[in-house]
């Protein structure tokens, strides 16, 4: 049968940086579908995601590797055969919790299957050593399909939701406000970008949603008239074999239709997760509005104080400056009657000499 898909599901898809092992590089733009396979063949379990004709997973299920959870709605796992470690962001809770179960089945499947080849590969060596001990068959090691054992990559783990971009939580006040208003005012414009393609990706959901509940209606209509051309040929007499060949034909497209409604209707569900993730963006952008206008009152607030220290520290000037010039005229009338007293001291003293 080869490899057949067992469980899938959708998630934002990670690798750790090679050169940090620290930080997560984004391999998809957006959500893609992540699937587990079983190769009946081969007896072993993959996780693959495909973004359009590019694989961007491609890990076989190992006994020794582990499935960590590391925030609601994020988990990780290392693969030492591909020497990274993947991380899918879930936009749940619970599919994040779906899909660590079955890692823990289909591991635990995966350890029984490794254990069986061993007892079978052990059953095969041992009587070929017995009947011909000149002639000995070396059997083949059984190994880990994604490495050995002791393979680990164990990397530091951010705590960070998937396609969140990392912003600033808080931007150090400088003296300089022109700066802080010029990176404000480049994260608006940013800001601005993003919700304006979220409006017109939001716009376009709309007009599809209201597309596909047209076509539904269509479907439904058509599947009662099919019903009903059903009724009309059982109750036609005659010509048993062709009534019957038309209504597996009907009946066929029924199901057809069913099946298109089912995707309709999961197309759907994804477009309400698309317009709830806008809604969290349009609140960011209002908090960071905000922050905005408080920095601007803080920063208009700054330049009255300036302002004022400003006028303070002239008048100050110039106090001083009337100061120094009234010591100046001071010292000079203090010098003038230093003058006067030392020619009244000359003077006395040729009185008292010439007496």
């Amino acid at each position: 049968m080869g490899e057949q898909p067992i469980f899938s599901t959708r998630a934002h898809v990670f690798q750790i940086d090679p050169n940090t092992k620290k930080n997560w590089v984004p391999t998809s733009k957006h959500a893609v579908t992540v699937s587990y396979f079983f190769d009946s063949t081969r007896n072993v379990y993959r996780i693959i995601s495909l973004d359009g004709s590019k694989a961007i997973i491609n890990s076989t299920i190992t006994p020794n590797m582990t499935f960590t959870k590391t925030s609601q709605k994020f988990g990780q796992w290392a693969d030492s055969r591909a020497n990274t470690v993947y991380g899918l962001g879930f936009s749940s809770e619970s599919n994040l919790a779906k899909f660590a179960e079955k890692f823990a089945e289909f591991k635990e499947a995966a350890r029984l299957a490794k254990e069986k080849s061993q007892e079978k590969m052990e059953l095969t060596s041992t009587p070929s050593q017995e009947s011909a001990p000149g002639d000995l068959l070396s059997p083949l090691a059984p190994e880990s399909i994604n490495g050995t054992d002791d393979e680990r990559v164990t990397p530091d783990t951010p705590h960070t939701e998937p396609r969140a971009e990392p912003s600033q939580n808080a931007l150090q006040f400088s003296h300089s406000s022109p700066n802080i208003n010029k990176h404000w005012e480049a994260e608006l414009d940013a800001l601005k970008g993003n919700n304006a393609k979220l409006t017109a990706a939001l716009l376009e959901s709309t007009a599809n949603v209201k597309q596909w509940k047209q076509q539904l209606g269509a479907y439904q209509e058509e599947a009662e008239r099919l019903h009903k051309r059903v009724t009309e040929l059982e109750c036609v007499s005659g010509q048993t074999t062709v009534i019957k060949s038309q209504k597996t034909e009907l009946n066929q497209t029924i199901e057809e239709l069913e099946s298109a409604l089912k995707a309709k209707e999961e197309e759907l569900e994804r477009l309400k997760e698309e317009v709830e993730s806008a809604n969290e963006f349009q609140f960011q952008k209002d908090c960071l509005t905000q922050k905005l206008r408080d920095t601007e009152s803080r920063n208009q607030t700054l330049e009255v104080q300036l302002c004022d220290l400003e006028q303070c520290l002239e008048s100050n000037q110039r106090e001083r400056e009337a100061f120094r010039k009234s010591l100046r005229s001071l010292l000079e009338l203090l010098d003038g009657k230093i003058f006067e007293l030392t020619e009244l001291r000359d003077t006395l003293g040729k009185l008292i000499e010439s007496s």
